[in-house]
C-alpha cells in the first residue's frame, strides 16, 4: 500500500505540471528527434499528450508508453523554446521514474544501475579490469581520432567508434585532494565526472593544472560517485538516490566557495536535478539546495570568477602557449547552453589562447545526438543525428572541434572517426591549459 500511495502522489505531480501545456507546437519546430523521424510521438507535446493519459497506460501498455516517453535526447530544446515554461525535463524524469517504478528494470538495467554504478568501488573495479582487456575483440579504427571498433559485438553495440578506456584512470593518478586557497583566496570542490575519470584523465589534470595555475584551493574527497543522471534518465529512483547520498556525504566533509566540474552534464545534474529530484525532507535535499547555486561550469568559473579573458584583452596574449592548433570551433552542450545558459564563456576560454583562431559554427548548439542512453537504446538515430553536427563541424573550416562535455566529446568522436575526418576534438579546458607552462 505505501508503494501504491507513493505512486499516486508521483503521477498526481506529473498531472498537475501538465496543465502548462498549451499544445502549440514550439517544440515540435526545435525537437532534434522529430526532425529525423516526423513523428508527433516523439516531440514534447507528443509525449505530454501521451502522459495526459499515464495511469490509463500504466494499465492498458505500460511498456508501450515507457518506450515512447524514454525516446527523447532529455536535450531541453523544447522546454528552452517553450513560451509557457513548461518543466518539460522535470516531467519527463518523473513519468519515468513512475513508469519505470510500475513495470521495473530490464536484467540489463538492473545489472548495470544496480549491480554496478550503485557500488562506486565496484564500478571502479570492473572497469580497471576491462581496461586490462579491451583489445580483446576490437581494432583500431581511426588512428588520428585514437579510437576503436569492435565488429564482432556489432549486434549489441552497432558500428561505433570509441576511445578506448584509460590505462590509469583520473581517480588513481589523483585519489584525492584537500589543498588550501592560494593566492585567488578561493578554494572549490572538484567533481571530475565518470567520462573524465575513466576515459579522459587529461581533462581532468587540464582542470588541475588551471587550479593550481591561478592559486585555487582544490577539495576532492576519494571516492566520488556518479552523479546519477544515467539512472534517473532511465527510470532507476533507488540508485539516484543511493549516488546522491554518497556523494553527498562526501563533499559535506569540508568547506568550499565553489563545485566545479569540466562536465555539462554534471553541471546541470548538481545545479538543478539534484535539488529538483533530491527526496524530500533529507540532509540530502539540503545539501543539494546549499550547493546548487555554487555548482559551476569550469569555463564559467574561470572567466566569471577569475576573470580570464579573451588573449587579446589581456597580457593573456604573451603567454607561453604550446598550442598551435590553428582555427578552432565549438559545440554547445545542450545541458550547458539550454539549461544553464553558459554560451560565451567557454569561447572567451579558446580565445584566451593567443595560438588559436576562433571560428563559430553554423547551429553551434544543435544538440550532436548523443543523449547519454538515447545513444544506446537508438544508436541509428543518434548517429543521423550526430552526422548532420559533423557537416557543420566540416563546414566551418577548423582544425579542432572544443566542447564542455566528455558525452559530446565521444558522440563527434564517433562520427568524425567513421568518415576518417582529420579534426581534432578537445575539451575547452585543455586549450586554455595549453597556455600555462607549468604543470602540477
Amino acid at each position: 500500500m505505501p508503494e501504491l500511495n507513493k505512486l499516486a502522489k508521483s503521477l498526481k505531480e506529473i498531472e498537475n505540471q501538465l496543465t502548462d501545456c498549451m499544445k502549440c507546437g514550439m517544440c515540435q519546430a526545435v525537437c532534434p528527434v522529430f526532425k529525423q523521424t516526423g513523428d508527433e510521438g516523439d516531440v514534447a507535446r507528443g509525449k505530454i499528450f501521451l502522459l495526459e493519459r499515464l495511469a490509463e497506460q500504466m494499465l492498458t501498455d505500460a511498456k508501450g508508453a515507457k518506450t515512447r516517453i524514454e525516446k527523447c535526447l532529455m536535450c531541453g530544446t523544447c522546454a528552452a523554446n517553450c513560451p509557457s515554461g513548461v518543466k518539460i525535463l522535470e516531467i519527463f524524469l518523473k513519468a519515468r521514474a513512475a513508469l519505470t517504478e510500475y513495470i521495473g528494470l530490464s536484467p540489463v538495467k538492473k545489472l548495470i544501475f544496480r549491480g554496478m554504478l550503485k557500488h562506486p568501488e565496484r564500478m571502479d573495479a570492473l572497469v580497471e579490469t576491462a581496461s586490462k582487456f579491451q583489445n580483446i575483440g576490437t581494432s583500431k579504427a581511426d588512428p588520428d581520432q585514437g579510437t576503436r571498433c569492435a565488429k564482432l559485438l556489432s549486434g549489441i553495440i552497432g558500428n561505433r567508434h570509441f576511445l578506448p578506456l584509460a590505462k590509469t584512470p583520473f581517480h588513481k593518478k589523483y585519489p584525492s585532494l584537500n589543498t588550501p586557497a592560494g593566492r585567488s583566496g578561493l578554494k572549490v570542490a572538484f567533481f571530475p565526472g565518470c567520462v573524465t575519470d575513466k576515459m579522459n584523465p587529461e581533462i581532468g589534470e587540464a582542470v588541475l593544472k588551471v587550479f593550481k595555475h591561478h592559486g585555487v584551493g582544490v577539495f576532492m574527497p576519494k571516492g566520488q560517485a556518479c552523479c546519477g543522471i544515467p539512472a534517473l534518465a532511465s527510470g532507476e529512483r533507488n540508485t539516484f538516490d543511493t549516488l546522491l547520498t554518497h556523494n553527498a556525504a562526501l563533499f559535506a566533509k569540508e568547506s568550499f566557495d565553489y563545485l566545479i566540474t569540466p562536465c555539462a552534464t554534471c553541471t546541470a545534474t548538481i545545479k538543478k536535478i539534484w535539488p529538483m529530484m533530491a527526496q524530500e525532507n533529507t540532509i540530502e535535499k539540503f545539501r543539494a539546495e546549499q550547493w546548487a547555486p555554487k555548482t559551476m561550469d569550469i569555463s564559467q568559473f574561470l572567466v566569471d570568477v577569475l576573470q580570464v579573458v579573451p588573449a587579446q584583452d589581456s597580457a593573456a596574449g604573451s603567454a607561453s602557449v604550446e598550442f598551435s592548433g590553428g582555427t578552432v570551433t565549438y559545440h554547445d552542450p545542450c545541458h550547458l547552453a539550454k539549461s544553464l545558459k553558459v554560451k560565451s564563456q567557454p569561447r572567451d576560454l579558446i580565445r584566451a589562447n593567443a595560438g588559436c583562431s576562433f571560428v563559430e559554427m553554423a547551429g553551434a548548439d544543435t544538440c550532436c545526438g548523443n543523449g547519454g542512453s538515447f545513444n544506446l537504446q537508438n544508436y541509428d538515430l543518434s548517429k543521423q543525428i550526430g552526422m548532420e553536427k559533423r557537416r557543420t563541424i566540416l563546414a566551418s573550416g577548423a582544425d579542432t572541434v572544443a566542447t564542455s562535455c566528455p558525452a559530446c566529446m565521444m558522440q563527434i568522436r564517433d562520427v568524425l572517426s567513421q568518415n576518417h575526418d582529420e579534426i581534432k576534438v578537445r575539451h575547452v579546458i585543455e586549450i586554455y591549459a595549453d597556455t600555462i607552462k607549468n604543470f602540477i
